[in-house]
């Protein structure tokens, strides 16, 4: 007998899946895509009408979601969980991943290029040719391995691999992520091939904590610097846009932020010590 979730009314439960997948970007027929339910089953559940759908249902939502069950659970984005504030206003803080987090993974083409006898700067070419359509999600990382290798005319090889082995945690950052997060809600912001979020923490690549929002961009259906992401974000994060701050190695990905009224800062990832130090000193708390 399957385990049943049996802490929330059902209505409450149902508004809450309804709630965070709007915030997310996404329609009823994506996530039922996304996580592999018929539509009726998540339409019932979200009128409520299912009493105690199963766990590992729900589970199954909020891996489509880009999120934690425990988050699903608890998310309500008008009374947000907030923990303290900094000096300048600053409520949540948003991580880009790759660049921030991880050391990025240029060692994926080189490794490639060994593999095949193809050039590194072929490789790179043919991977930023389809990056934004895998990171959208509207490539599976199956059909992106194989319209890569079919451009580069060798064999088929898998991608995910490459890139989950060529990366490193940002030295430095595990422990100011948990210092953060013991202080402030925290969430992750990235344009990222799918399952690379689970995969990076099942590798202990990630720091090991609970995130408060995990806007995924192959979930959400959209990719930095483009609009719907950080709609969705501002919505994951429950707080006044002003209260935000995000952290990213790209500058563009930085501007549309600014211009929504966010708080930004560039992370250098060749200087981490300088940029968690600009960091620590962004998020000073308040008396």
């Amino acid at each position: 007998m399957n385990q049943m979730v049996g802490t929330a009314p059902e209505l409450a439960l149902g508004k809450k899946l309804q709630t965070a997948r709007q915030a997310a970007g996404m329609t009823q027929q994506t996530l039922c895509q996304r996580a592999n339910l018929s539509y009726s089953t998540l339409a019932k559940i979200e009128r409520g009408a299912i009493k105690s759908p199963s766990i590992f249902t729900i589970q199954s939502i909020a891996t489509a979601l880009g999120t934690s069950l425990d988050t699903l659970l608890d998310f309500n984005p008008a009374v947000p969980a907030l923990k303290q504030q900094s000096k300048t206003g600053i409520r949540f803080v948003y991580f880009d991943v790759n660049g921030c987090l991880v050391r990025f993974f240029q060692k994926a083409f080189s490794d490639l290029a060994a593999d095949t006898g193809v050039s590194a700067d072929l490789i790179e070419t043919a991977f930023w040719h389809y990056n934004d359509e895998v990171c959208r999600g509207t490539l599976s990382i199956e059909d992106f391995s194989q319209a890569m290798a079919h451009r580069l005319d060798t064999e088929p090889f898998d991608w995910q691999e490459y890139y989950l082995n060529a990366l490193d945690p940002m030295p430095g950052m595990a422990e100011l992520v948990t210092w953060v997060a013991s202080h402030y809600q925290v969430g992750l912001l990235t344009n990222v091939i799918p399952g690379a979020i689970d995969s990076m923490r099942r590798r202990e690549l990630l720091p090991n904590l609970h995130y408060d929002a995990i806007i995924d961009s192959s979930v959400v259906g959209a990719v930095k610097p483009e609009p719907a992401i950080y709609d969705a974000a501002a919505a994951m994060a429950g707080v006044p846009e002003d209260e935000i701050l995000f952290i990213d190695d790209s500058r563009p990905n930085l501007i549309t932020a600014e211009k929504r009224g966010w708080r930004v800062i560039w992370f250098d990832d060749y200087e981490p010590a300088s940029s968690i130090e600009r960091i620590r000193q962004a998020l000073e708390l308040a008396d």
